[in-house]
């Protein structure tokens, strides 16, 4: 079953009212960040597809839309990143493996794998915007799967070293032969001795086709804008781009307003978007 089909399946019935589910792993990854790993009533599968979101609440305090950062081929439970910014995430901060969450979701469009298949894909991930694309990176280079897709290309910046996450995760990644990875840093920072710069300088140094690469983008609202420029500049035309704009979310079906730009509610119709279909639309890319 394809992850688009198994999303359809596991739909909830209604999609107002949390499921109770409880915390498998908490692990802190960064002085901001911790990583959930979360488990559903019976170790369902949520069936998401990859850059979709889920609604996490604590009662009493609150809800917020969150990124799933796993792979839907990973069975029993799912992950998420959380950064500790308000009431809400300093209270799930707060949580160890056993607690319960509200769970709503998955929400929202992702990514279609499927029209990836053969493809070159470049992600280009910045600050927080990693988790969000790491479930599209870790589906492709599945086992079961990597032989469907051309190359793997993944750009990832901080603006300092004590920001990066999924740390043995990425130190696995600089020793694959199928996932080519490139790291920067924004500033220079004692024992930091790799690439300095802002994300978009590790563009140039990449050999692509630009006939048959797809790219991925997620972080800063300030970064997209420079990063699109990039990918142009290696030949890359706007329909193959792809944006994620989870930031403005807020109640994840489309009632609050929160994420509406003009007449697109990105809860609804994102938080993916080709960048060729909104590239003309006020507001979405700053």
């Amino acid at each position: 079953m394809s992850p688009t089909a198994a999303a359809v399946k596991a739909a909830p019935e209604n999609i107002y009212v949390p499921e109770i589910a409880e915390l498998v792993r908490v692990e802190k990854m960064s002085p901001l960040e911790k990583l959930f790993e979360v488990r559903l009533p019976g170790g369902r599968d949520l069936g998401h597809v990859p850059g979709q979101f889920v609604q996490v609440s604590l009662m009493g305090i609150g809800e917020a839309p969150i990124s799933i950062c796993s792979s839907p081929l990973q069975k029993g439970t799912f992950e998420l990143v959380v950064r500790e910014v308000g009431n809400l995430t300093a209270a799930l901060h707060g949580l160890k493996a056993g607690d319960k969450i509200g769970i709503r979701g998955p929400f929202g469009k992702g990514f279609d794998v499927e029209s990836l298949l053969g493809k070159d894909i470049v992600f280009v991930a910045a600050g927080l915007g990693l988790p969000p694309l790491r479930s599209l990176i870790t589906t492709l280079i599945h086992p079961g799967r990597r032989g469907d897709f051309g190359r793997v290309i993944v750009l990832y910046g901080v603006k300092h070293p004590s920001e990066f996450i999924f740390n043995d995760e990425r130190k696995s990644w600089e020793g694959r032969k199928d996932l080519e990875y490139h790291v920067t840093v924004d500033r220079a920072a004692p024992g930091w001795n790799g690439h300095l710069g802002v994300i978009t300088t590790l563009v140039p140094e990449l050999e692509l086709d630009p006939a048959n690469t797809v790219a991925a983008i997620c972080g800063p609202p300030v970064m997209y804008k420079f990063a699109i420029l990039a990918l142009h500049s290696k030949g890359l035309r706007d329909e193959q781009i792809y944006v994620s704009l989870e930031r403005k979310m807020k109640c994840g079906v489309g009632k609050c307003g929160h994420c509406q730009i003009n007449h697109i509610y990105v809860c609804q119709e994102g938080p993916v978007f080709n960048y060729g279909a909104i590239k003309d639309l006020k507001e979405a890319i700053q």
